[in-house]
């Protein structure tokens, strides 16, 4: 089958799906074409994956660039010249639309390209929600020939914020478990806990919904408890603001800012525990990724948290923003070594229901089903 993908480039959570997902469409014999404005940061080469760039020219009329039109002629022109059977868009906003609207230009000239829009969180729960928004995003998920969402919660957010009449399906979001490490690097562990200490990370685009001040108050508990240090992975708006507070109290030396990491999860294996302090997660790939090391996570009860992260199991949830919650959950999971090997088992057996053996069949089954109503 040729797939078009259509994502955004960046280390966010959709763009990271989308690629991976692509990767392993393309393991699998089928040929994948990625449609985006840069070269999506977890692509690899392969013989059966192709990027198109979207490129917008820059011209003086225009004070912002009309990127949708530009994609959606660029969609024109892969569906007609690659002979696309379907079309993936994963993020509502601009995606869906410019896909509805290359699904017209092509019907106008006797072609029929079907598209399958993944809502990913923010289209829906943040950007979507704006007024000025909400009739495209309706209109282009109603118009798609499929709607997936990664989450229960996120398909449950999606009817709220929108008046929606069309079946939404549940795809969550994926690992490939064992090409994660699962057992500590003594190397790595050295470097960053030289004296022994309880390794703790963090990964996050640093976007204020990530509450990443939260993570840095749970860990000065828990550090006044059991000696610990921090790892903070990625980079955002709220970095500098976050590196302020820590310079500014005490403990700044036992908390390491490291910047974004194509695979973070190479550091993440040799840790102890994944703190994940959102406001709102419509899936929180980024803890499903600790758990595939085998990291339990302590989190945050939102959104699609509670069905990735397994109170009891793969670590504990506590509400948003208390931040004496997840320290007093944090030391337990890490007060003696049975009991965080219980967790560190809980972690890596949750990780393996989400397994890309078993998701991606749901994704090839669907493709089959829109493309299969198309030709009837």
């Amino acid at each position: 089958m040729r797939i078009g993908i259509v994502c955004y480039p960046t280390f966010g959570g959709s763009g990271v799906v989308a690629t991976e997902l692509g990767m392993a469409l393309a393991d699998k014999g089928h040929i994948i074409h990625f449609i985006t404005y840069d070269r999506p940061v977890r692509l690899r080469d392969h013989p059966n994956v192709f990027y198109h760039e979207v490129r917008v020219s820059d011209y003086p009329l225009f004070d912002y660039q009309p990127y949708e039109l530009v994609l959606t002629s660029k969609l024109v022109d892969v569906a007609k010249f690659a002979g696309l059977d379907v079309l993936h868009v994963h993020y509502a906003i601009p995606h869906a639309s410019a896909a509805w609207m290359a699904q017209r230009i092509l019907a106008a000239e006797g072609l029929r390209l079907p598209f399958v829009t993944t809502l990913h969180g923010t289209d829906i729960t943040l950007v979507g929600r704006d007024p000025s928004f909400e009739p495209v995003i309706t209109f282009s998920m109603e118009r798609s020939d499929a709607v997936t969402a990664v989450s229960e919660s996120l398909k449950r957010d999606t009817y709220t914020h929108f008046p929606l009449k069309r079946e939404v399906q549940v795809i969550p979001n994926f690992v490939c478990v064992d090409q994660y490490e699962h057992t500590p690097d003594p190397t790595l562990r050295a470097r960053y806990a030289p004296n022994g200490e309880r390794l703790v990370v963090h990964v996050s685009n640093f976007r204020p919904v990530k509450r990443v001040q939260d993570v840095v108050g749970m860990f000065k508990l828990l550090n006044q408890r059991i000696p610990s240090r921090l790892l903070l992975i990625g980079d955002g708006p709220e970095r500098q603001r976050i590196e302020t507070i820590c310079r500014q109290s005490s403990g700044c030396d036992s908390i390491q800012f490291l910047g974004k990491m194509t695979r973070p999860e190479e550091v993440m294996a040799s840790c102890d525990l994944f703190a994940l302090t959102s406001d709102s997660e419509s899936f929180g790939l980024a803890a499903l990724e600790a758990m595939a090391c085998g990291v339990p996570v302590v989190s945050t009860d939102t959104g699609g948290l509670p069905e990735v992260n397994i109170h009891g199991v793969s670590g504990l949830l506590s509400a948003v923003g208390d931040t004496e919650a997840m320290a007093a959950n944090a030391l337990s999971i890490l007060a003696d070594e049975a009991t965080h090997q219980r967790y560190r088992e809980g972690a890596l057996e949750q990780a393996r229901r989400f397994d890309l053996q078993i998701v991606l069949p749901r994704y090839e089954r669907l493709y089959e089903s829109v493309v299969a109503t198309v030709k009837a």
